[in-house]
């Protein structure tokens, strides 16, 4: 037998701390070994504080998701938000920040949510269903210590008394049992019912939306009036499949925007800000489907071919003509530009790789509403197109599209081209370039808009669960938990007592009232039968 610590004789063997010296040093140390310490993780991890903790941490995860520019959402305010701030941008891409939603740590807090919900939910679901099956609690040997009783004497039988008060309770809802001289009921149960359905609705929500992340995907699409797209992967500027994404998974339709218009406020403290966003849109959805005029909004999606369309931004694209040292037209068409402040000063570049004989680039900025300023220069006075203004440096050369690096369409790499000049201008002017370069036309100004194209096949089962998780919470907030007693006993003088009690387990829910009324229901049926008149039926008769 070994040793017996004398400081301590309940500790147990083998679990003495050590002085260095091979001497137990007094104070014991538990060694839970490894599946010691699963056991508490899994402890801790499926508690109650840490799931409300990780809930707590999933909605301030979301938070940068709903305040920084998102690469899924609009790829361009992403890039311009980088062009402004390279060295935050640089941490913020580091970090995540940019797609919050499909970051690691996001997935992290994600999953381990998951699996706490899972395990409490099936330990209380079990647990749940046993104390279906129990009867209610047996009657206290004490009733009067309850914090709701009174007491009746009744001139009826104890048999009566109990039948009278077991068919008032199961009336009201109770579970009923009845012993040789009491009556033990309850109800409420849906109290813990609502409970667990509110949590297993939480789980089926993260369920839906793990199938919408794995099996939908997210797409953004620029489109300038007079052009369209067709839902293929080549048509997207950028796109975001899910996990288990096939290219089957995108339903055939086409979109064209044929008008896009915008109004402003123009008069108080809110001139300039935007007021309304309409595009015309002529769609088909399938292949063999008619065409069709829509309308789009902002917060009025489309839904075509399964994806649902969302307006999420718009700009200048400025219409230009430009040929080449030879004379042909390399380019007609307009060019998107973004928008760098809230009177709309665009930044654009015009690329014409065809113009002979060399390439011609363009570094443009588009004034909506154009005034010179005296310090600031070129400056714009209003978001809106009242007199357009196209002040652009022009540049020959390689633009290098023929690498195999590749390039943003909003930049130009100047590193190895030649300065030709700087120009300014209005609609229907013509710049001339130097040097037999060629020549460059404004020829008016178009809208773009930004479309961001989305599926995600969780959408509908997360609107069905979070109604489930409304009605689960609903049941736990208004049902509670409430427990009767009713015991009769017989008095030496021949009368009955009847002991009514009863106890609740939510907290400001009082059962007194149930109390006293099951009291006057014994009293009023004692009195019936002893052929007594209550009060208030005396008073009636009266009257």
């Amino acid at each position: 037998m070994p040793p017996m610590d004398r400081e301590n004789p309940f500790a147990p063997d083998g679990l003495l701390a050590s002085d260095g010296e091979g001497q137990p040093s007094g104070t014991t140390a538990i060694r839970m070994g490894l599946r010691g310490w699963l056991r508490w993780s899994w402890r801790q991890l499926t508690s109650m504080r840490v799931a409300l903790i990780l809930l707590l941490l999933l909605a301030l995860a979301a938070v940068p998701g709903s305040l920084v520019p998102q690469r899924g959402i609009n790829e361009a305010k992403v890039l311009q938000f980088s062009q402004q701030n390279p060295t935050v941008a640089r941490w913020m891409d580091l970090l995540g920040l940019f797609d919050v939603y499909t970051s690691p740590w996001f997935a992290a807090v994600y999953l381990l949510l998951f699996i706490s919900l899972i395990g409490c939910v099936i330990p209380r679901t079990v647990e749940h269903a046993r104390a279906l099956r129990r009867p209610p609690a047996s009657t206290p040997a004490r009733l009067s210590r309850l914090p709701d009783h009174t007491s009746v004497v009744t001139q009826i039988s104890e048999p009566a008394a109990l039948d009278r008060a077991e068919q008032q309770l199961r009336s009201w809802g109770y579970r009923v049992v009845r012993t040789r001289d009491a009556v033990a009921a309850e109800k409420g149960y849906l109290r813990e019912t609502g409970n667990l359905i509110f949590h297993a609705a939480l789980i089926g929500i993260l369920l839906a939306v793990a199938a919408g992340s794995l099996f939908g995907y997210r797409g953004n699409v620029l489109v300038r009036e007079g052009t369209g797209f067709s839902n293929a992967l080549t048509q997207y500027d950028t796109f975001k499949p899910g996990r288990l994404f096939t290219p089957s998974d995108l339903k055939p339709f086409t979109l064209s925007l044929t008008n896009f218009s915008v109004s402003f406020e123009t008069k108080g403290k809110q001139r300039g800000a935007p007021r309304e966003f309409l595009a015309d849109v002529v769609v088909r959805d399938g292949v063999s489907a008619p065409l069709q005029t829509r309308r789009l909004k902002v917060n009025e999606p489309l839904s075509l071919g399964g994806a649902r369309i969302y307006l999420v931004g718009w700009g200048y694209a400025p219409k230009v003509t430009v040929r080449d040292g030879e004379g042909r037209v390399v380019l007609r068409d307009s060019v998107a530009f973004l928008p760098r402040d809230g009177n709309f000063t665009s930044t654009g570049v015009i690329k014409s790789p065809d113009a002979r004989p060399d390439q011609l680039g363009f570094q443009a900025i588009f004034l909506p509403t154009t005034r010179i300023d005296p310090e600031r220069g070129p400056i714009s006075l209003f978001p809106a197109a009242v007199t357009p203004g196209l002040f652009m440096s022009a540049w020959t050369g390689d633009l290098g599209l023929n690498s195999a690096k590749p390039q943003s369409v909003f930049a130009l790499d100047t590193r190895s081209l030649k300065e030709l000049g700087i120009k300014a201008l209005a609609p229907g002017q013509t710049w001339v370039l130097p040097q037999g370069r060629g020549s460059i036309t404004f020829d008016g100004v178009a809208q773009y808009a930004t479309l961001s194209v989305a599926r995600d096949p969780g959408a509908g089962p997360v609107l069905l669960f979070a109604a489930i998780c409304v009605t689960g919470l609903v049941l736990s907030l208004f049902v509670h938990r409430r427990r009767l007693w009713v015991r009769v006993t017989r008095q030496p003088d021949g009368t009955t007592v009847a002991e009514v009690a009863g106890l609740t387990r939510s907290e400001g829910i009082s059962v007194s009232e149930q109390v006293e009324e099951l009291a006057g229901i014994l009293r009023a049926a004692s009195e019936r039968d002893a052929g007594v008149v209550p009060a208030a039926q005396k008073e009636q008769e009266q009257s």
